[in-house]
Protein backbone atom coordinates (compact mmCIF):
# COMPACT_ATOMS: atom_id res chain seq x y z
CA UNK A 1 0.00 0.00 0.00
CA UNK A 2 1.75 3.34 -1.16
CA UNK A 3 2.01 5.88 1.41
CA UNK A 4 0.38 8.71 0.11
CA UNK A 5 1.16 12.58 0.58
CA UNK A 6 -0.94 15.24 -0.03
CA UNK A 7 -0.48 19.55 0.59
CA UNK A 8 -1.11 21.11 3.76
CA UNK A 9 -4.58 20.43 4.65
CA UNK A 10 -7.50 23.09 4.82
CA UNK A 11 -9.99 21.75 7.08
CA UNK A 12 -13.23 20.85 5.32
CA UNK A 13 -15.35 22.41 8.37
CA UNK A 14 -13.68 25.99 7.14
CA UNK A 15 -14.80 25.29 3.57
CA UNK A 16 -18.17 24.15 4.64
CA UNK A 17 -18.89 26.84 7.03
CA UNK A 18 -18.49 29.27 3.98
CA UNK A 19 -19.80 27.16 1.35
CA UNK A 20 -22.86 29.31 0.52
CA UNK A 21 -20.39 32.45 0.19
CA UNK A 22 -18.03 30.21 -1.85
CA UNK A 23 -20.73 29.24 -4.09
CA UNK A 24 -21.15 33.00 -5.18
CA UNK A 25 -17.41 33.79 -5.66
CA UNK A 26 -14.82 31.19 -5.14
CA UNK A 27 -11.52 33.67 -6.08
CA UNK A 28 -11.17 35.40 -2.49
CA UNK A 29 -11.13 32.19 -0.57
CA UNK A 30 -8.42 30.80 -2.88
CA UNK A 31 -6.47 33.92 -2.43
CA UNK A 32 -7.01 33.81 0.81
CA UNK A 33 -6.23 30.36 1.55
CA UNK A 34 -2.69 30.72 -1.21
CA UNK A 35 -1.40 33.23 1.18
CA UNK A 36 -1.96 31.16 4.13
CA UNK A 37 -1.26 27.81 3.00
CA UNK A 38 1.22 27.79 0.20
CA UNK A 39 1.19 27.65 -3.72
CA UNK A 40 -0.67 24.12 -3.12
CA UNK A 41 -3.33 23.07 -0.80
CA UNK A 42 -5.79 20.04 -0.01
CA UNK A 43 -9.41 19.55 1.28
CA UNK A 44 -10.51 16.08 2.18
CA UNK A 45 -14.51 16.34 1.12
CA UNK A 46 -16.66 13.51 2.62
CA UNK A 47 -18.48 13.61 -1.38
CA UNK A 48 -15.25 13.90 -3.15
CA UNK A 49 -12.22 12.38 -1.43
CA UNK A 50 -9.54 15.12 -1.53
CA UNK A 51 -9.03 17.92 -3.80
CA UNK A 52 -6.07 19.92 -4.15
CA UNK A 53 -6.12 23.39 -5.51
CA UNK A 54 -2.53 24.86 -6.87
CA UNK A 55 -1.31 28.08 -8.71
CA UNK A 56 2.16 26.10 -8.85
CA UNK A 57 3.70 26.62 -12.66
CA UNK A 58 5.30 22.58 -11.83
CA UNK A 59 2.51 21.14 -10.94
CA UNK A 60 0.20 22.64 -13.29
CA UNK A 61 2.51 21.84 -16.08
CA UNK A 62 2.93 18.41 -14.88
CA UNK A 63 -1.07 17.60 -14.84
CA UNK A 64 -1.48 19.28 -18.51
CA UNK A 65 1.71 18.45 -20.13
CA UNK A 66 4.64 16.66 -18.69
CA UNK A 67 2.47 13.67 -17.34
CA UNK A 68 -1.37 14.29 -19.25
CA UNK A 69 -1.68 11.08 -19.90
CA UNK A 70 -2.73 9.72 -16.34
CA UNK A 71 -4.75 13.04 -16.04
CA UNK A 72 -8.28 12.84 -17.31
CA UNK A 73 -10.88 15.47 -17.36
CA UNK A 74 -13.02 15.59 -14.24
CA UNK A 75 -16.66 14.38 -13.95
CA UNK A 76 -17.40 18.25 -13.67
CA UNK A 77 -16.30 18.67 -17.58
CA UNK A 78 -17.02 15.15 -18.94
CA UNK A 79 -20.19 14.05 -17.37
CA UNK A 80 -22.00 17.86 -16.08
CA UNK A 81 -21.10 19.89 -18.94
CA UNK A 82 -21.38 17.60 -21.51
CA UNK A 83 -24.94 16.83 -20.71
CA UNK A 84 -25.78 20.20 -22.05
CA UNK A 85 -23.65 21.20 -24.40
CA UNK A 86 -22.30 17.85 -26.12
CA UNK A 87 -19.64 15.23 -25.51
CA UNK A 88 -16.68 17.17 -27.95
CA UNK A 89 -13.51 18.41 -27.61
CA UNK A 90 -14.04 20.03 -24.55
CA UNK A 91 -16.07 17.75 -22.85
CA UNK A 92 -14.31 14.47 -24.18
CA UNK A 93 -11.22 12.55 -22.91
CA UNK A 94 -9.20 9.25 -23.33
CA UNK A 95 -8.82 7.98 -27.49
CA UNK A 96 -12.45 9.25 -28.69
CA UNK A 97 -10.85 12.80 -28.00
CA UNK A 98 -7.82 12.49 -29.44
CA UNK A 99 -9.53 11.13 -32.60
CA UNK A 100 -11.37 14.67 -32.64
CA UNK A 101 -8.59 16.82 -31.88
CA UNK A 102 -6.64 14.96 -34.78
CA UNK A 103 -9.64 15.01 -37.15
CA UNK A 104 -10.42 18.85 -36.10
CA UNK A 105 -6.70 20.58 -35.21
CA UNK A 106 -6.36 21.12 -39.41
CA UNK A 107 -9.22 23.62 -39.43
CA UNK A 108 -7.79 25.43 -36.91
CA UNK A 109 -4.29 26.02 -38.23
CA UNK A 110 -3.13 29.39 -38.76
CA UNK A 111 -3.46 29.46 -42.25
CA UNK A 112 -6.78 28.38 -42.31
CA UNK A 113 -7.59 30.94 -40.24
CA UNK A 114 -6.02 33.69 -42.05
CA UNK A 115 -8.90 32.12 -44.82
CA UNK A 116 -11.30 33.38 -42.36
CA UNK A 117 -10.09 36.91 -41.50
CA UNK A 118 -11.94 38.94 -43.71
CA UNK A 119 -14.75 36.96 -42.70
CA UNK A 120 -13.85 37.88 -38.75
CA UNK A 121 -13.42 41.18 -39.69
CA UNK A 122 -16.78 41.89 -42.15
CA UNK A 123 -18.47 40.88 -38.85
CA UNK A 124 -16.84 43.02 -36.19
CA UNK A 125 -17.13 45.93 -38.46
CA UNK A 126 -20.97 45.41 -38.44
CA UNK A 127 -20.83 45.15 -34.73
CA UNK A 128 -18.74 48.13 -34.33
CA UNK A 129 -21.01 50.25 -36.55
CA UNK A 130 -23.95 49.58 -34.05
CA UNK A 131 -22.26 50.90 -30.79
CA UNK A 132 -24.30 53.27 -28.58
CA UNK A 133 -22.20 56.79 -28.11
CA UNK A 134 -25.12 57.76 -25.52
CA UNK A 135 -23.11 57.91 -22.06
CA UNK A 136 -21.56 55.24 -20.06
CA UNK A 137 -22.45 52.24 -21.50
CA UNK A 138 -22.53 48.14 -20.25
CA UNK A 139 -19.53 47.20 -22.30
CA UNK A 140 -20.14 43.21 -21.95
CA UNK A 141 -23.47 42.72 -23.49
CA UNK A 142 -22.08 44.80 -26.44
CA UNK A 143 -18.74 42.42 -26.75
CA UNK A 144 -20.93 39.31 -26.41
CA UNK A 145 -23.15 40.23 -29.01
CA UNK A 146 -20.01 40.97 -30.98
CA UNK A 147 -17.94 37.53 -30.06
CA UNK A 148 -21.31 35.80 -30.84
CA UNK A 149 -21.34 37.31 -34.25
CA UNK A 150 -18.22 36.39 -35.22
CA UNK A 151 -18.18 32.47 -34.35
CA UNK A 152 -21.84 32.41 -36.00
CA UNK A 153 -20.34 33.92 -38.90
CA UNK A 154 -16.90 32.05 -38.78
CA UNK A 155 -18.83 28.86 -38.06
CA UNK A 156 -21.77 29.24 -40.80
CA UNK A 157 -21.18 32.04 -42.71
CA UNK A 158 -24.18 33.62 -43.65
CA UNK A 159 -26.30 30.05 -44.11
CA UNK A 160 -28.51 30.87 -40.64
CA UNK A 161 -31.02 33.20 -40.65
CA UNK A 162 -30.48 35.77 -37.96
CA UNK A 163 -33.55 34.92 -35.86
CA UNK A 164 -32.21 31.50 -35.87
CA UNK A 165 -28.90 32.54 -33.95
CA UNK A 166 -30.45 34.84 -32.10
CA UNK A 167 -32.10 31.64 -30.03
CA UNK A 168 -29.16 29.83 -30.03
CA UNK A 169 -27.63 32.54 -28.31
CA UNK A 170 -30.21 32.73 -25.96
CA UNK A 171 -30.63 28.99 -25.53
CA UNK A 172 -26.42 28.76 -24.87
CA UNK A 173 -26.25 31.51 -22.35
CA UNK A 174 -29.54 30.24 -20.09
CA UNK A 175 -27.86 26.52 -20.54
CA UNK A 176 -24.30 28.04 -19.08
CA UNK A 177 -25.97 29.67 -16.12
CA UNK A 178 -28.01 26.79 -15.14
CA UNK A 179 -24.35 24.49 -15.62
CA UNK A 180 -22.47 26.64 -12.91
CA UNK A 181 -26.03 26.71 -10.33
CA UNK A 182 -25.97 22.52 -10.41
CA UNK A 183 -22.21 22.95 -10.38
CA UNK A 184 -21.58 25.02 -7.64
CA UNK A 185 -24.76 23.97 -5.22
CA UNK A 186 -25.30 20.07 -6.55
CA UNK A 187 -26.71 19.38 -2.77
CA UNK A 188 -29.93 21.29 -4.29
CA UNK A 189 -30.46 18.47 -7.45
CA UNK A 190 -33.38 16.82 -5.84
CA UNK A 191 -35.03 20.15 -5.91
CA UNK A 192 -34.01 21.32 -9.12
CA UNK A 193 -35.59 18.07 -10.52
CA UNK A 194 -38.39 18.65 -8.10
CA UNK A 195 -38.96 22.10 -9.62
CA UNK A 196 -38.78 21.35 -13.47
CA UNK A 197 -35.28 23.53 -14.24
CA UNK A 198 -33.22 20.58 -15.44
CA UNK A 199 -36.75 19.29 -17.31
CA UNK A 200 -36.41 22.72 -19.19
CA UNK A 201 -32.92 23.20 -19.56
CA UNK A 202 -32.76 19.86 -21.13
CA UNK A 203 -35.60 20.85 -23.78
CA UNK A 204 -33.39 23.97 -24.23
CA UNK A 205 -30.43 21.18 -25.65
CA UNK A 206 -32.90 19.74 -27.66
CA UNK A 207 -34.08 22.76 -29.19
CA UNK A 208 -29.81 24.00 -29.81
CA UNK A 209 -29.27 20.82 -31.37
CA UNK A 210 -32.64 20.68 -33.53
CA UNK A 211 -31.41 24.70 -34.55
CA UNK A 212 -27.81 23.05 -35.62
CA UNK A 213 -29.03 20.46 -37.38
CA UNK A 214 -31.00 21.82 -39.67
CA UNK A 215 -28.53 24.22 -40.38
CA UNK A 216 -26.12 21.08 -41.29
CA UNK A 217 -29.17 19.47 -43.40
CA UNK A 218 -29.56 22.85 -45.40
CA UNK A 219 -25.39 22.97 -46.21
CA UNK A 220 -25.02 19.52 -46.84
CA UNK A 221 -27.85 19.57 -49.26
CA UNK A 222 -26.68 22.84 -51.41
CA UNK A 223 -23.69 22.16 -52.81
CA UNK A 224 -22.38 26.07 -52.28
CA UNK A 225 -19.12 27.02 -51.03
CA UNK A 226 -18.62 29.00 -48.16
CA UNK A 227 -15.20 28.45 -46.92
CA UNK A 228 -16.32 29.04 -43.33
CA UNK A 229 -15.77 26.72 -40.53
CA UNK A 230 -18.77 24.31 -41.15
CA UNK A 231 -17.27 23.66 -44.39
CA UNK A 232 -14.06 22.45 -43.16
CA UNK A 233 -15.81 20.48 -40.80
CA UNK A 234 -18.09 18.42 -43.06
CA UNK A 235 -15.13 18.14 -45.35
CA UNK A 236 -12.53 16.68 -42.23
CA UNK A 237 -12.32 12.99 -43.04
CA UNK A 238 -10.85 10.56 -40.29
CA UNK A 239 -7.60 7.86 -41.05
CA UNK A 240 -10.46 5.67 -42.78
CA UNK A 241 -12.06 7.80 -44.75
CA UNK A 242 -15.08 8.68 -43.18
CA UNK A 243 -16.75 11.80 -42.09
CA UNK A 244 -18.39 13.24 -38.89
CA UNK A 245 -21.79 11.96 -38.35
CA UNK A 246 -24.57 14.89 -37.52
CA UNK A 247 -24.33 14.17 -34.17
CA UNK A 248 -20.79 14.78 -33.65
CA UNK A 249 -20.72 17.89 -35.60
CA UNK A 250 -23.32 18.77 -33.60
CA UNK A 251 -21.47 18.20 -30.58
CA UNK A 252 -18.51 20.15 -32.09
CA UNK A 253 -20.40 22.85 -33.12
CA UNK A 254 -22.11 23.45 -30.17
CA UNK A 255 -18.48 23.45 -27.80
CA UNK A 256 -16.99 25.75 -30.20
CA UNK A 257 -20.01 28.25 -29.44
CA UNK A 258 -19.44 28.02 -25.88
CA UNK A 259 -16.12 27.91 -25.78
CA UNK A 260 -15.47 30.48 -28.44
CA UNK A 261 -18.17 33.31 -27.87
CA UNK A 262 -17.87 33.84 -23.85
CA UNK A 263 -14.39 33.54 -23.70
CA UNK A 264 -13.73 36.19 -26.26
CA UNK A 265 -16.28 38.68 -24.98
CA UNK A 266 -14.91 38.99 -21.30
CA UNK A 267 -11.31 39.10 -22.88
CA UNK A 268 -12.45 42.02 -24.72
CA UNK A 269 -14.26 43.61 -22.19
CA UNK A 270 -11.51 43.05 -19.78
CA UNK A 271 -8.78 44.76 -22.42
CA UNK A 272 -10.95 48.00 -23.54
CA UNK A 273 -11.55 48.13 -19.61
CA UNK A 274 -7.72 48.16 -18.86
CA UNK A 275 -7.15 50.42 -21.64
CA UNK A 276 -9.63 52.91 -20.59
CA UNK A 277 -8.04 53.15 -17.12
CA UNK A 278 -4.65 53.17 -18.44
CA UNK A 279 -4.63 55.96 -20.78
CA UNK A 280 -0.66 56.04 -21.49
CA UNK A 281 -0.77 52.16 -22.80
CA UNK A 282 -4.49 53.46 -24.49
CA UNK A 283 -2.75 56.37 -26.17
CA UNK A 284 0.15 54.26 -27.54
CA UNK A 285 -2.77 51.50 -29.10
CA UNK A 286 -4.09 54.45 -30.42
CA UNK A 287 -0.87 55.46 -32.11
CA UNK A 288 -0.24 51.90 -33.30
CA UNK A 289 -3.56 51.90 -34.79
CA UNK A 290 -3.32 55.11 -36.64
CA UNK A 291 0.31 54.09 -37.95
CA UNK A 292 -0.89 51.02 -39.30
CA UNK A 293 -4.33 52.29 -40.50
CA UNK A 294 -2.54 55.08 -42.62
CA UNK A 295 -0.58 52.05 -44.60
CA UNK A 296 -4.10 51.04 -46.14
CA UNK A 297 -2.94 47.25 -45.99
CA UNK A 298 -5.63 43.75 -45.41
CA UNK A 299 -6.72 42.77 -42.40
CA UNK A 300 -4.33 40.11 -42.02
CA UNK A 301 -1.30 42.09 -42.83
CA UNK A 302 -2.85 44.49 -40.20
CA UNK A 303 -2.94 41.78 -37.36
CA UNK A 304 0.84 41.29 -37.86
CA UNK A 305 1.69 44.74 -37.58
CA UNK A 306 -0.25 45.36 -34.34
CA UNK A 307 2.32 44.60 -31.87
CA UNK A 308 1.68 46.67 -28.57
CA UNK A 309 -2.49 46.06 -29.29
CA UNK A 310 -1.28 42.26 -29.14
CA UNK A 311 0.85 43.02 -26.08
CA UNK A 312 -1.69 44.75 -24.19
CA UNK A 313 -4.18 41.86 -25.01
CA UNK A 314 -1.87 39.65 -23.61
CA UNK A 315 -1.56 41.55 -20.47
CA UNK A 316 -4.93 41.53 -20.26
CA UNK A 317 -5.37 38.06 -20.37
CA UNK A 318 -3.16 37.33 -17.60
CA UNK A 319 -5.00 39.74 -15.00
CA UNK A 320 -8.27 38.31 -15.90
CA UNK A 321 -7.82 34.86 -18.06
CA UNK A 322 -11.63 33.88 -18.93
CA UNK A 323 -10.82 29.98 -18.51
CA UNK A 324 -9.42 30.79 -14.73
CA UNK A 325 -9.21 27.11 -13.45
CA UNK A 326 -9.14 24.10 -15.13
CA UNK A 327 -9.45 20.57 -13.29
CA UNK A 328 -8.05 17.08 -13.63
CA UNK A 329 -8.47 13.64 -12.20
CA UNK A 330 -5.72 11.04 -12.12
CA UNK A 331 -7.07 7.46 -13.54
CA UNK A 332 -3.55 6.27 -11.53
CA UNK A 333 -1.52 6.95 -8.37
CA UNK A 334 0.87 9.89 -8.90
CA UNK A 335 4.07 11.73 -7.34
CA UNK A 336 4.19 15.38 -8.53
CA UNK A 337 7.13 16.69 -5.98
CA UNK A 338 6.90 15.23 -2.85
CA UNK A 339 3.48 14.59 -3.09
CA UNK A 340 1.98 11.23 -3.55
CA UNK A 341 -1.64 11.74 -4.93
CA UNK A 342 -4.42 8.80 -4.47
CA UNK A 343 -6.09 7.72 -7.87
CA UNK A 344 -8.90 9.80 -8.38
CA UNK A 345 -7.64 12.96 -6.50
CA UNK A 346 -9.27 16.00 -8.31
CA UNK A 347 -6.54 18.53 -9.15
CA UNK A 348 -8.34 22.27 -9.73
CA UNK A 349 -5.06 24.72 -11.21
CA UNK A 350 -6.53 28.52 -10.49
CA UNK A 351 -4.73 29.83 -13.69
CA UNK A 352 -5.65 33.33 -12.20
CA UNK A 353 -3.62 32.82 -9.33
CA UNK A 354 -1.33 31.37 -11.35
CA UNK A 355 -0.96 34.29 -13.07
CA UNK A 356 -0.49 36.91 -10.58
CA UNK A 357 1.72 34.16 -8.07
CA UNK A 358 4.52 36.86 -7.30
CA UNK A 359 6.87 33.92 -7.60
CA UNK A 360 6.78 34.43 -10.78
CA UNK A 361 5.56 38.46 -11.50
CA UNK A 362 7.01 41.16 -11.20
CA UNK A 363 4.46 43.90 -9.52
CA UNK A 364 1.62 41.28 -10.85
CA UNK A 365 -1.55 43.22 -9.70
CA UNK A 366 -0.52 46.03 -12.60
CA UNK A 367 -1.28 46.15 -16.05
CA UNK A 368 2.07 46.30 -17.69
CA UNK A 369 1.53 45.09 -21.26
CA UNK A 370 5.58 45.63 -21.93
CA UNK A 371 5.95 42.21 -20.10
CA UNK A 372 5.27 40.64 -23.44
CA UNK A 373 7.72 42.78 -25.53
CA UNK A 374 9.89 40.08 -27.55
CA UNK A 375 12.21 40.40 -25.06
CA UNK A 376 10.70 39.29 -22.17
CA UNK A 377 8.54 36.65 -23.59
CA UNK A 378 11.02 33.72 -22.99
CA UNK A 379 11.16 34.02 -19.31
CA UNK A 380 7.44 34.59 -18.67
CA UNK A 381 5.73 31.99 -21.17
CA UNK A 382 6.58 28.98 -18.51
CA UNK A 383 3.87 31.07 -16.55
CA UNK A 384 1.30 32.41 -18.86
CA UNK A 385 -1.42 29.74 -19.91
CA UNK A 386 -4.52 31.57 -20.99
CA UNK A 387 -5.35 29.06 -23.19
CA UNK A 388 -4.10 26.09 -21.11
CA UNK A 389 -1.11 24.07 -21.55
CA UNK A 390 0.09 20.50 -23.62
CA UNK A 391 -2.20 18.55 -25.79
CA UNK A 392 -5.46 19.88 -24.53
CA UNK A 393 -3.92 23.75 -25.61
CA UNK A 394 -7.57 25.59 -26.54
CA UNK A 395 -7.61 24.98 -30.35
CA UNK A 396 -9.18 28.44 -31.20
CA UNK A 397 -6.04 29.93 -29.76
CA UNK A 398 -4.86 31.32 -33.33
CA UNK A 399 -8.75 32.09 -33.97
CA UNK A 400 -9.39 33.93 -30.37
CA UNK A 401 -5.87 36.26 -30.69
CA UNK A 402 -6.77 37.44 -34.65
CA UNK A 403 -10.00 38.27 -33.60
CA UNK A 404 -9.52 40.42 -30.29
CA UNK A 405 -6.48 42.27 -32.41
CA UNK A 406 -9.17 42.80 -35.15
CA UNK A 407 -11.68 44.16 -32.93
CA UNK A 408 -9.85 46.34 -30.91
CA UNK A 409 -8.42 47.69 -33.46
CA UNK A 410 -11.73 48.16 -35.36
CA UNK A 411 -13.25 50.07 -32.44
CA UNK A 412 -9.91 51.88 -30.98
CA UNK A 413 -9.64 53.79 -35.04
CA UNK A 414 -13.28 54.59 -34.53
CA UNK A 415 -14.01 55.69 -31.12
CA UNK A 416 -11.94 57.32 -27.93
CA UNK A 417 -12.88 55.31 -24.99
CA UNK A 418 -13.48 56.54 -20.96
CA UNK A 419 -14.35 55.48 -18.02
CA UNK A 420 -15.11 57.19 -15.01
CA UNK A 421 -13.79 54.35 -12.29
CA UNK A 422 -10.84 52.02 -11.80
CA UNK A 423 -12.69 49.19 -10.40
CA UNK A 424 -13.13 45.67 -12.01
CA UNK A 425 -15.75 43.10 -10.62
CA UNK A 426 -16.12 39.71 -11.68
CA UNK A 427 -17.60 36.31 -11.31
CA UNK A 428 -15.70 33.67 -11.85
CA UNK A 429 -18.67 30.79 -13.59
CA UNK A 430 -17.37 28.48 -16.11
CA UNK A 431 -15.18 31.47 -17.36
CA UNK A 432 -14.45 34.80 -16.01
CA UNK A 433 -17.04 37.33 -16.19
CA UNK A 434 -16.77 40.78 -15.95
CA UNK A 435 -19.36 42.90 -13.88
CA UNK A 436 -20.59 46.39 -14.28
CA UNK A 437 -18.22 47.11 -16.90
CA UNK A 438 -18.77 50.82 -17.98
CA UNK A 439 -16.95 52.40 -20.66
CA UNK A 440 -17.87 55.25 -22.87
CA UNK A 441 -17.64 55.52 -26.28
CA UNK A 442 -16.71 58.71 -28.65
CA UNK A 443 -16.52 58.91 -32.27
CA UNK A 444 -13.08 60.02 -33.45
CA UNK A 445 -13.15 63.15 -35.64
Amino acid sequence: MPKYKYPNKIPFYKFLIQSSTIAKNPIPFHSKWFKEVGDTFAVKSPFYGHIVLTRDAGITKHMLQKNHKVYHKSKIQTTYLSKYVGYGLLTSSGDYWLKQRRLIQPAFHKEKIQNLVNIIDKAINEQVNRINMEGFVDLYPIMNELAFEVVAKSLFNFSAEKETLKRLQFIIEKLQLFIVKELRMPYKKLWYTLSGEIKYHMKLVKESRNIINTIIDQRRESHDQHDDLLDMLLSAKYEDGTTMTNEQLIDEILILFVAGHETTANALTFTLKLLAQNTEELTQVEAEIKETSAKKIMPLQEISQLNYTKCCIEESLRLYPPAWITDRVNIEDDKIDDYVLKKGTIIGASIYELHRNENYWDSPELFKPSRFFEENRKEIMPYYMPFGAGPRLCIGNNFAMYEMILAVNRILKKFHISTNNDIIKTNPLITLKPVDVKVRFTLKT
